[in-house]
């Protein structure tokens, strides 16, 4: 691309009007008229259009433009963010900024008020027409014929009417199916024309396309999510998913089958029309010949339809959760013992149901749950659920690798690759994983910096080791967990929205043990059995008002405190009975009237369990000193925020 010193105007306006009056310029044209811009004058003559007209076609009925801008709502909306960001900067810039359409009509203009009514002269504002077909050679025109970036300066213009007008276009494309679906163009007087403008249009373009993806890659996984939640899908094996303009997001059962390689069902191929205004019994007829659906689910987010699951034929039957437990065979050469997840309450009953279905749809997961409540329970069960029985099982946990070393133990390394390294390097976890589950624990706590790597090796299915070029690919099943709020770590810069995205196809929250309901009397006595067997001792026997005091209780550490109480009374009750007196205090009776805070009242009074030793510090502290959380804290020796973000953790009221 030559510089701005290599533009001549009067060379190119001598090019053009050789060219418009006798169709030739290929002989004897000037170096300095690029091939591009002479291509796109060969297309302007040969599609008829007039050099002379003095600007552009405008749709004028308002509703047209509405109903247009609208079909584009979330182009606009992925641009927004990038528009504003630039908008104070172009205030007295002497340019504009416009989002333009797939068909080259700009929907949206932001810029220096005098340009933009400028702009309006030649139909360079909302609703314009700038296709070639309809105005030549320009950077919104071109831009859409090519698919490639473009700068159209002056002259080099094909209409007469614009060519006191310079600008840029960069194309945006469709994150699925990578289709141009607009173009943002940099336009202005001739005396803005510098090149890197086609760079800045170019970042813009690549903006949108990101924050499409982001869009494109939440509404995918609410729809997964509301889809797999319903009680069909339950009962379904052969399902598509499609979104409200009929787009393939998501395909289940059908990879054995004769449809595995229909390029119809493939993610991102526009199956259907746009399902507004379609009713159930159209969208079957419309489906392709090799394609029958027996059933049909419209999905709706918020109330509004986004989407739906179509069930194809010859479908194979799901296997359904049923009965109050649920059991995990131990991995295949692991000495272990059986796992059996403990639960009937309906919260629990969904979470296991959603990880048996997240099994079969070999989709990303996130399982999301306080502290102590079994998200490592739910991982196992994903992987045992799997149809590889020999598949590997690779937990990480996130927090316990130093920053330094996270990378080196999940990619691996190569020989030499830093001082310490291992001779002939080392595998990582993620080729251990190959063909099975990788769990990453505390994703909440990886480096940021570390973040995009897993997000390439996530997208791209391959890892590089740490001081290797060697590509290796790698087929992993992810299921991440955290307690942490990832969508709050987002807005503090700490997890990428990218990644968080591509982790959480499908998220399975674990509920709390005080939202278990009558679980927890389920899971005294499985947890009583177990450690009478283990101690080789009678099982003890709970009075009804020891069950009350343990059924009222808040379980900040949720099941493994529960499990801790258990134990401890296998380990100091000398008789077989636990009554309301042989509680912990905190069980007991909340704290309230009891001044023994001191650590060694705590310790001997407690599970055991960190959480609740520091649960129970925190309410005694609160009693001691009337509720005065100034001093609250300062005799705990934290901040107010921290103590403040304890007493949320473990439901501890003022009061």
């Amino acid at each position: 691309m030559p510089d701005n010193s290599s533009y001549s105007e009067t060379d190119t306006r001598d090019a053009w009007e050789r060219f418009v009056s006798s169709g030739t310029a290929v002989d004897d044209r000037p170096v300095n008229v690029r091939e591009e811009i002479l291509d796109s004058w060969k297309r302007s003559r040969e599609l008829g259009v007039d050099a002379c007209i003095p600007a552009s076609r405008k749709i004028v009925d308002e509703n047209q433009i509405f109903l247009r801008r609208e079909r584009n709502a979330a182009l606009r909306q992925a641009a927004s963010a990038a528009f504003r960001r630039l908008e104070p900067h172009l205030t007295d810039a002497q340019t504009i900024l416009i989002l333009a359409d797939d068909q080259g009509v700009i929907i949206d203009a932001i810029g220096d008020e005098h340009v933009l009514d400028e702009g309006q002269e030649i139909h360079l504002e909302i609703g314009g027409d700038w296709n070639e077909n309809m105005i030549g050679t320009n950077g919104i025109g071109t831009v859409l014929r090519t698919g490639k970036p473009a700068y159209v300066h002056a002259s080099e213009h094909f209409v007469e009417g614009v060519q006191s007008w310079t600008c840029a276009g960069a194309p945006i494309h469709d994150p699925l199916t990578q289709m141009v679906i607009g173009v943002v163009d940099l336009s202005g007087p001739p005396q803005i024309f510098q090149q890197h403008n086609v760079a800045l249009v170019l970042a813009m373009a690549r903006e949108i396309e990101i924050a499409l993806a982001e869009h494109r890659q939440a509404e995918r996984t609410q729809l997964l999510e509301a889809f797999l939640m319903s009680d069909y899908s339950r009962a379904h094996d052969g399902v598509i998913l499609v979104d409200q303009s009929g787009r393939v997001l998501f395909r289940r059962g059908i990879e054995d089958g004769p449809l595995r390689s229909a390029r119809e069902l493939s993610v991102g191929h526009k199956l259907l029309p746009k399902l507004e205004g379609l009713s159930d019994q159209d969208i079957p007829k419309l489906l392709p010949l090799n394609v029958e659906a027996e059933g049909i689910e419209r999905l709706k987010l918020e109330g509004v339809f986004r989407g739906a699951a179509l069930f194809l034929k010859d479908r194979r039957k799901l296997p359904q959760q049923t009965g109050a437990s649920c059991k995990i065979k131990p991995r295949a050469n692991v000495a272990e013992a059986q796992i059996q997840i403990v639960g009937s309450s309906p919260k629990m009953v969904d979470a296991i149901g959603l990880a048996e279905r997240a099994a079969m749809a070999n989709v990303s997961v996130l399982i999301h749950g306080e502290t102590g409540v079994g998200k490592e329970l739910f991982a196992r069960l994903i992987h045992d659920r799997l149809a590889n029985a020999k598949a590997p099982y690779v937990p990480v946990n996130c927090a316990a690798i130093s920053s330094d070393l996270i990378g080196a133990e999940l990619f691996g390394y190569a020989d030499g690759a830093f001082t310490g390294a291992s001779r002939g390097g080392r595998v990582g976890k993620f080729e251990l994983a190959n063909k099975g589950v990788l769990c990453l624990d505390e994703i909440g706590d990886m480096p940021i910096e570390l973040q995009p790597y897993l997000l390439r090796a996530l997208e791209q299915r391959a890892i590089y080791r740490v001081g290797d070029n060697q590509r290796r690919p790698v087929d992993v099943r992810l299921v991440a967990m955290t307690n942490r709020d990832l969508r709050t770590e987002i807005e503090k810069g700490n997890f990428r929205r990218d990644l968080f995205y591509r982790i959480s196809v499908m998220t399975i929250e674990v509920p709390p043990l005080r939202e278990r309901g009558r679980d927890i009397v389920e899971l005294v006595h499985h947890f009583s059995a177990f450690f009478a067997q283990e101690t080789n001792r009678p099982p003890i026997i709970f009075t009804d008002t020891a069950l009350e005091k343990l059924s009222g209780y808040k379980w900040p550490g949720n099941v493994r405190e529960l499990r801790n109480v258990i134990q401890r009374f296998y380990l100091i009750k000398t008789d077989n009975v636990v009554t309301e007196r042989d509680m912990p205090p905190e069980i007991m009776d909340d704290y309230e009237g009891s001044d023994a805070d001191s650590l060694e009242h705590i310790l001997g009074g407690n599970s055991g369990d960190l959480e609740s030793i520091e649960a129970s510090a925190i309410r005694r502290t609160i009693i001691a000193e009337n509720g005065n959380l100034t001093r609250v804290a300062a005799v705990l020796g934290i901040s107010r925020p921290t103590l403040y973000r304890k007493m949320k953790r473990y439901h501890i009221r003022k009061t």
